[in-house]
């Protein structure tokens, strides 16, 4: 076959990403601490751009005939935009075969996923990458920044966090005593009022602070100094009977009344000297090795009240939402005073993007409580009775409902937080897995089966303990349809020993009261 040169038609569909979609997407996964260093970069780089309230004059309530020449022609490119953000949106969610995995790879996990974190999709534009982690105003990243950031206890203890414990629940219990750590290590809040705020009983919460109790650095989520202590000592195998009663008398040790300690543990002068010596290199403050990076505050994106009606109220937090203005006089006096074509053209570029953002942030503000709306309705009985209720709850769930593309709501749940009557939470900690029903009927909570399967096996007496397949027949008798290996994988999750342990556990203990 003879190789020519030939020119040919063809019509073909592709996915386009302008600039100003490409920053719509971006400003939707922000934080607000993250949108505000992006607006407050804009506001440096935009003349036309200014705070509400700065100056009063930014709209003028007669704008004569060039300043309503400029409100037309804002007003225009408004319009112009918005069409290609709401065009390109459509094409998004349409998904154009694979278009969209192709533009977004991280959409393609994200879909089938019950968290919403996806990664940035936009690196490498450096005309909006300037206000990431380790970017630079040019647009390129600067590894440095990465490699001397300092790792903070939260931080620390939420990466221990998020490998330990798999259930959504008390990973979401974990997270909120994780917030509870003071700088020094401890656990500042009351166990009782912990509870009473998730609705949770003690017993799962004394569960969930054992396991952190065992994360580095050692000692680390203790209540107090003997607990701490404690807490070491176990992890070095030396909290026997008589460092036990040392511990529990701290008091004396600091008053150096070392006969009393000696009497009281029963053991001679050089082995209290060795214990006391052993107390010495122990770290009363585990958490001050992490203490030198200063920690952000979380604050809420959005708020959700209690209503009037018995419903709730959701409402964004006006706080964290920037306010910004376009100052027409401003492009007014400027646009007179142009003397040539080219600072035409860079004023008239300017009032399009300040235009544009604004336009973008209303939009943020819109879809993020329009997604908290949703979560909120979809997890009701989480906020009446507590986090034992929590609904199960996918990325498709929420999007289906309000009419949105899965990505969208993917990036609207990563980075914002939830200020509730029970705590303040990160929105994709309401996405929960589900179990399907026996008789098809509704589906069940993944923590609604973990917490029967814990009530079966408290029940239990010496004479019947349960194994894993007399627990999936139970189950499947009141209609939950569950695998053998799904149980003994909660089981596993909650630290339950097996069936034969416990029967081991049970009859020795039995053995021991009588």
């Amino acid at each position: 076959m003879a190789l020519t040169q030939r020119l040919e038609f063809r019509q073909s569909q592709a996915l386009v990403m302008t600039p100003q979609l490409m920053q719509a997407i971006k400003l939707l996964q922000l934080s607000s601490i993250d949108l505000a260093a992006y607006v407050e970069n804009e506001l440096e780089r935009n003349p036309l751009l200014e705070r509400a309230g700065d100056n009063e004059q930014a709209t003028p309530d007669s704008p004569g005939e060039s300043e309503g020449e400029a409100a037309a022609e804002g007003e225009a490119a408004a319009e112009s935009i918005g069409e290609e953000m709401e065009a390109g949106r459509a094409s998004l969610e349409d998904g154009l075969g694979n278009g969209i995995e192709n533009v977004f790879p991280d959409d393609a996990a994200a879909k089938g996923a019950g968290t919403g974190a996806d990664a940035p999709a936009l690196a490498g534009y450096s005309e909006w990458s300037g206000t990431g982690s380790g970017g630079s105003a040019e647009g390129e990243y600067n590894l440095e920044a990465f490699v001397s950031a300092e790792t903070t206890l939260s931080d620390h203890l939420a990466a221990q966090l998020a490998l330990a414990i798999s259930d959504p629940v008390r990973r979401m219990i974990g997270q909120y005593l994780v917030d509870l750590v003071d700088e020094a290590g401890y656990l500042t809040g009351e166990l009782d009022a912990v509870a009473d705020k998730l609705g949770a009983p003690r017993s799962e919460i004394e569960a969930v602070l054992s396991i952190l109790q065992g994360f580095d650095p050692q000692g680390v989520c203790a209540r107090n100094l003997n607990e701490c202590l404690a807490i070491q000592l176990k992890e070095r195998n030396r909290f026997d009977p008589a460092m036990q009663m040392l511990v529990a008398h701290l008091d004396l040790l600091a008053k150096r009344d070392i006969a009393a300690l000696r009497k009281l543990c029963g053991v001679s002068e050089e082995d209290i000297a060795d214990m006391v010596a052993e107390i010495r290199r122990l770290n009363p403050k585990p958490g001050l090795a992490f203490g030198s990076t200063l920690v952000q505050p979380i604050v809420p994106d959005v708020f959700v009240r209690s209503g009037p009606d018995g419903g709730w109220l959701v409402e964004l937090n006006s706080d964290t939402l920037p306010k910004i203005l376009i100052n027409q006089r401003y492009h007014a006096q400027i646009s007179k005073t142009a003397r040539n074509d080219k600072d035409k053209s860079y004023f008239a570029d300017c009032l399009q993007t300040a235009t544009w953002l604004v336009r973008a942030l209303d939009q943020r503000a819109k879809t993020i409580l329009k997604v908290s709306g949703e979560i909120v309705r979809q997890q009701d009985a989480f906020f009446v009775n507590g986090v034992q209720h929590l609904r199960p709850l996918n990325l498709k769930t929420i999007a289906d409902a309000i009419s949105m593309h899965e990505s969208t709501v993917s990036r609207v749940t990563a980075n914002k937080y939830m200020a509730t009557n029970r705590g303040i939470f990160e929105l994709k900690y309401f996405f929960t897995s589900s179990i399907a029903a026996a008789d098809g009927g509704e589906a069940h909570s993944a923590e609604a089966v973990r917490h029967r399967i814990k009530q079966m096996i408290d029940a239990e007496t010496p004479g019947d303990v349960l194994s894993d397949d007399s627990i999936v027949d139970k189950l499947r008798e009141a209609g939950i349809d569950i695998a053998r290996r799904t149980v003994a994988k909660y089981r596993d999750a909650m630290r339950i020993p097996s069936s034969v342990q416990r029967r081991r556990e049970k009859q020795a203990q039995t053995g021991a009261s009588s």
